[in-house]
This record gives C-alpha cells, sequence and structure tokens, in this order.
C-alpha cells in the first residue's frame, strides 16, 4: 500500500492588526500537520478561534512568538489558562524572542489567585498545567521533530530588538512567516520558492500623516515597522512564492482589489489572497 502524505494546512486564525475589528481578530496562524497544530502568535481572540476552526482548545503542540507587540501576544494569557482550565495537564512549549520567559512569569503572577482558587477549589484542576516551557531563541533550527522542521530568521520592525519570522518545512510543502516587519533581504531568502508566504502589508497609496497626536509621524512608523504593497510585490516576484496571503493589513482605506493590483504590478505571477479569519489554504 501507498503511504498517504500529511500536507500542512494553513488555518488564518486571526488576520487583524491592533485596531478593534470584529471581522479580524488578533494575529494568529495555525500550521496543522495531521494531529499537530503549530501556533504563531496569539492575538486577542486565539482560543475562540481554535474552538471555531475544531482545533484543539485544550493545548496546542507548540507555540512560536514573532515578537512581544502586545496585539501578538494579547492571547498569550488566554491560550496558558484557557487550554487549562480545558483540559490541559502539561507544559506549553513556546518559542520567542529574548524577554518571553519574563513576560510568562509576569502573567502566571498576575493571576495567581486565578490558579489558586481553581486549584484549591472544587475546580480541582492540574496544579501545574497551566504552566509554559519557555524557549527563548535565536536564529536558525528551533524545532525539528518527526517531520517538521521549524526556523527563525531576523526581520527588522522598527526599534524592536528581536523580532523574528519563521519558515515551516514538512514533507512536500514549504511555508513562510513573516510576522511584522519592513522589506527583509532574510525573509525574502527564506521565502524564495515556497509553497505558502504569509505576509503583512499596508496601502503604499494611502499613506499620509494622520489627525491625531503623533500622527505626522505615521508615515514614518509605517515605513520603518511595515512594508507597503509595492515593497512586497517587489519581494515577491523575486522570491516566487506559490501563493502569497495577506494578513495584518494596516488598510487606512485601502481595498484588497488595490493591494493586490500593486503587487501584480511589480512582477509577481503567482496568486494572491487578501486572508480572512478561519479560511483554510
Amino acid at each position: 500500500m501507498k503511504s498517504t502524505q500529511i500536507i500542512a494546512v494553513v488555518v488564518l486564525l486571526g488576520t487583524g492588526m491592533p485596531r478593534p475589528n470584529p471581522e479580524a481578530q488578533g494575529p494568529s496562524t495555525a500550521i496543522v500537520v495531521g494531529t499537530k497544530v503549530f501556533l504563531f502568535d496569539a492575538g486577542p481572540g486565539v482560543e475562540r478561534q481554535l474552538a471555531a476552526t475544531n482545533l484543539p482548545i485544550d493545548g496546542v503542540t507548540a507555540l512560536f512568538i514573532t515578537h512581544l507587540h502586545s496585539d501578538h501576544t494579547l492571547g498569550y494569557p488566554d491560550l496558558l489558562f484557557t487550554s487549562w482550565v480545558m483540559g490541559r495537564r502539561n507544559a506549553l512549549d513556546v518559542y520567542g524572542p529574548p524577554g518571553l520567559s519574563q513576560m510568562t512569569l509576569h502573567l502566571c503572577a498576575a493571576y495567581k489567585e486565578d490558579i489558586r482558587v481553581r486549584v484549591e477549589g472544587l475546580e480541582h484542576q492540574t496544579p501545574d498545567g497551566y504552566r509554559a516551557d519557555v524557549h527563548e531563541i535565536k536564529p536558525g533550527v528551533v524545532y525539528e521533530k518527526e517531520g517538521v522542521r521549524i526556523t527563525a530568521f531576523p526581520v527588522p520592525h522598527g526599534n524592536w530588538k528581536h523580532a523574528f519570522g519563521y519558515r515551516i518545512d514538512t514533507k512536500g510543502r514549504s511555508i513562510v512567516i513573516s510576522g511584522d516587519t519592513r522589506p527583509s533581504k532574510e525573509l525574502e531568502k527564506a521565502a524564495a520558492g515556497v509553497d505558502v508566504l504569509v505576509h503583512e502589508v499596508y496601502p503604499e497609496a494611502r499613506l499620509a500623516p494622520e489627525n491625531r497626536p503623533g500622527g505626522e509621524d505615521w508615515p514614518r512608523y509605517m515605513r520603518e515597522f511595515h512594508t507597503s504593497d509595492k515593497e512586497l510585490g517587489k519581494i515577491v516576484a523575486r522570491a516566487k512564492p506559490k501563493l502569497l496571503i495577506l494578513h495584518h493589513v494596516v488598510r487606512m482605506g485601502g481595498t484588497d482589489e488595490e493591494m493586490i493590483s500593486a503587487i501584480k504590478a511589480e512582477g509577481f505571477k503567482g496568486r494572491v489572497v487578501v486572508g480572512k479569519d478561519l479560511e483554510r489554504y
């Protein structure tokens, strides 16, 4: 009998950014390989989105954080404590930049009374089931088990000292997740020829100072922290991923059509989609 090859599936749990949007939860992408679920970032609503896609709410295989911006980590305590309440008994494997260990310690301290009540009260929760096994990473292979290899690479994200993108290689499929980044040669190298690239974006034509405190620095902020549709078009024209999924879209009034057109105008011949929450690819 021929063995059936398990193909990794990209599940968009949250495609949003800091501005609250009921149709786009906080940044979070699941890569599902058979029964294993690898989660990249944990934005607001992550446990509810796992439930909505019939993925495990009692703990994923591992969590990988790109950087410690709040919109990428506000769902982290939800993932830790809700998965515990839902039955997780073992420490959650978590990978991410320096500072993640301290964040985790402070979260556990913040929920100390909740933990005590759930363990000592009538819920009889597993005493240490809420814990995380945190791995503060450097660029390179950070996970390799049972045919899944995950490689972290540095990306430039404004004045963050540590921000990462991730490449996931499985039997039959390669996927890159950008995290938040301005144009990056490291990312372009990692994404060369991949099956799927999940990348953040904003519409360059819409970039202008905003009418709010500090709004005059908005264009500079976006250029130093993020990637425009035109810049992304140049990147993918060279890297040639088979499928480009846009997420963490800072729209500023931009439409799907104009961002896709701007990307295609730079010579990219592959497929481009604007990701929506709960979609699978």
